[in-house]
């Protein structure tokens, strides 16, 4: 018999496209799967497409507004499947993600989280595609190389403990990933874009960069032994990336858009110093006449 996939649908206010996320869950040609939606403590017009579509889910769990790690928490606990794929309630899956996924789980034994590529979907209807790094613990431990919308294990996710639950800002993803990945194992990413992601101006994402330097204090300070014991290659990491802001700085400076923008702002900026050395004069003379 095939293995049950759990797939978990947090949802918070996302009545606008709650349904088109949950039928991509339904659509999966991967046969063998149950669908949990966890109803955050979302706005009444959301639970009315909730009590719409429940009777085609498997089971509808409503809670008050705790966050997304807690409501990932509670709806994996409720799962009955061997493995977990956690799918935001704004975005969609490609009916073949499931049966892809499954495959690669059962071919490579070493894999602890199969990811994708992703459409990212822009506010003035374009799309790009996006390709995570996948890889080991060294990769992640730079930044989040998989789709926070990934296939993992349950039992994997209950011996790292599960999302953390403290943080409601953002990146919650990216820490669980290190914890599942830091004794060992690896994300493999499917060379295909399975997965929509809405690319909002407001969305979690966009305000977790906003304080994305408290964020990575936080998972740097919780993760201090791992970061220790790779300093060297971080190190180099950082001097890389310094090196290539440098690099970058000083092809801005020779441009001919700076080059032309210098000398036409020239005569301004010689104005402006004689100005100033006027000021400082009259200033002078007319301490000096107090005096």
């Amino acid at each position: 018999m095939k293995q049950l996939v759990s797939i978990i649908i947090p949802c918070y206010n996302d009545g606008q496209y709650i349904e088109q996320s949950v039928n991509s869950a339904l659509a999966q040609i991967y046969s063998n799967i149950e669908v949990i939606v966890v109803d955050d403590g979302s706005n009444a017009v959301t639970k009315d497409v909730l009590k719409k579509i429940e009777p085609t889910i498997t089971k509808l769990i409503t809670q008050s507004n705790q966050g997304q790690s807690t409501a990932r928490n509670v709806g994996i606990r409720a799962a009955n499947g061997e493995y977990i794929l956690v799918l935001d309630s704004d975005d969609f899956f490609e009916p073949t993600f499931c049966s892809k996924a499954i495959a690669v789980f059962l071919n490579k034994k070493e894999v602890k989280i199969v990811t994708c590529q992703a459409n990212l979907l822009l506010e003035n209807g374009s799309k790009v595609v996006y390709t995570p790094k996948g890889g080991t613990i060294s990769n992640f431990m730079i930044s989040n190389s998989a789709l926070g919308t990934s296939m993992f294990k349950k039992k994997d996710w209950k011996v790292c403990g599960g999302y953390d639950e403290n943080m409601r800002k953002g990146f919650e993803d990216w820490e669980f990933f290190i914890r599942l990945l830091k004794n060992g194992g690896e994300a493999e990413v499917i060379e295909e874009p399975l997965y929509n992601y809405r690319k909002k101006n407001n969305s979690t994402t966009v305000k977790a960069n906003q304080i994305k330097y408290e964020l990575l204090q936080y998972i740097y300070v919780k993760h201090i032994e791992l970061y220790k014991e790779n300093c060297e290659s971080l190190i180099r990491h950082f001097l890389r990336k310094i090196e290539g802001e440098e690099i970058e700085k000083l092809k801005n400076l020779n441009r001919i858009e700076y080059k032309i923008g210098f000398n036409i702002l020239r005569p301004f900026r010689f104005i402006k110093r004689k100005f100033k050395i006027i000021k400082i004069k009259y200033a002078a003379s007319h301490f000096n006449y107090c005096l």
